[in-house]
């Protein structure tokens, strides 16, 4: 989700399935590993899934707009 506002992103995040939201989580560029498993990411309820995507995109844009 870079270049995006973070107005976009959420709403983005609050359309996505959970199916999407795990991709992007997988697919998303940090400067910190990102190690769940696919049995941890099943068992998330759809919210908590949302949360953790958002907390770790959010955490990415910190670190790179700090570099």
């Amino acid at each position: 989700m870079p270049n995006k506002s973070l107005e976009e992103s959420l709403e983005s995040l609050a359309n996505m399935t959970r199916c999407d939201l795990i991709k992007a989580l997988k697919q998303l560029q940090c400067h910190f590993e990102l190690d769940f498993t696919d049995e941890f990411l099943d068992g998330l309820s759809l919210e908590r899934l949302r949360h953790t995507v958002l907390a770790a995109m959010l955490h990415a844009r910190k670190i790179t707009s700090v570099t």
